[in-house]
């Protein structure tokens, strides 16, 4: 399967399992990640928040993009 855990993928030099990032997903909902984290933006901008969890948003609906607002909570998606 492609991207299955168990594939031999190289790592970095001293990287482990232990220093992975968990990074979850929801169906309508934030990509969860622990953090701290950096994400680059497509203007090539880095912004970094040093929580310990973070909800960064898919939706694009967020006045606060990346970081998720709850904005995909307030608005439904209209029928398909």
């Amino acid at each position: 399967m492609p991207n299955d855990p168990a594939d031999s993928a190289p790592r970095e030099p001293g990287a482990s399992a232990a220093s992975a990032r968990r990074v979850t997903l929801q169906r309508r909902g934030p990509l969860l990640m622990e953090g701290p984290v950096e994400v680059g933006l497509e203007d090539g901008t880095t912004v970094r928040s040093d929580r310990f969890r973070v909800a960064l948003c898919t939706c694009r609906r967020s006045r606060r993009y990346p970081w998720c607002d709850t904005s995909h909570r307030r608005r439904a998606d209209p029928p398909r």
